[in-house]
């Protein structure tokens, strides 16, 4: 019944448009914005499978049997030059964002972007990914990107300083990077929290680099020269994306 409004709605002011092409150009301006703003009320009830229905078919159209050398070639298998830790976040889309396309970018996604430390059987799952990136993808480049406004990064740095939790998994999970909120609470402690969670976000990827640094297949590589490690900050609120190398030397940052 509300689709059927909203799109009845729409119909209507679209076919007043279309008939009085001598409105007043305010009247007609305001009405297009209406019809905007109903379409975007209206895609807020969309079905969720009718959502995912619609987005396979425009990528199959505009992009898959666009492309056919591309998905062909990716058929027969990978080799993507890039392992990339990003957050669950989802405004932060790593490919989205940094335009990679499929097959140049392996990925893992987890609260606050974090790479825990080597543990065969407690980080089983990342080692996995970090394994097979390195010793069967033979990629090139690992890149763990934080970003602005991180809730993982936030829940952190709100941990009493008792360790208490008050959930199942998140808090265990972020303290993997407890030493770059200490870090942060040393040095930025004129600062307001807002500002500490900023400092933290990247404090906590130069943590996450470290760690990788404790997978010796890892440090093995970027001994030979094999691998490079390099930490990101992606800054939504501002069209911002900064990186640096391991050594942590700042290289000029991308801003739209």
């Amino acid at each position: 019944m509300a689709n059927d409004a909203y799109e009845d709605a729409i119909a209507g002011l679209t076919k007043l448009l279309s008939e009085k092409s001598d409105l007043e150009g305010i009247a007609a301006a305001k009405i297009k914005q209406i019809t905007a703003d109903l379409e975007a009320a209206g895609s807020r009830d969309i079905d969720p499978v009718e959502r995912m229905k619609t987005g396979f078919i425009q990528f199959k159209t505009e992009k898959y049997e666009k492309n056919p050398d591309l998905y062909g070639a990716l058929a027969k298998g990978q080799s993507p030059k890039f392992l990339v830790f990003a957050c669950s976040d989802s405004r932060v889309c790593p490919s989205h964002i940094l335009n990679f396309q499929p097959g140049e970018a392996f990925m893992v996604r987890n609260i606050a972007n974090m790479v825990p430390p080597y543990d065969q059987k407690k980080y089983s799952g990342a080692g996995a990914a970090i394994e097979y990136a390195v010793l069967h993808l033979k990629v090139e480049n690992i890149v763990v990107i934080g970003h602005s406004c991180c809730g993982g990064i936030k829940g952190l740095m709100s941990i009493p300083d008792n360790g208490t939790t008050a959930s199942d998994f998140i808090e265990e999970w972020v303290k993997i990077c407890s030493s770059a909120k200490s870090k942060v609470k040393k040095e930025c402690n004129d600062l307001s929290f807002e500002e500490q969670c900023k400092n933290c976000e990247k404090e906590a990827v130069n943590v996450s680099l470290g760690n990788l640094l404790t997978y010796p297949f890892v440090r093995e590589s970027v001994v030979k020269n094999t691998l490079a490690l390099k930490g990101a900050h992606y800054d939504f609120v501002d069209g911002k994306f900064e990186l640096w190398d391991l050594d942590f030397n700042i290289l000029p940052s991308v801003s739209v």
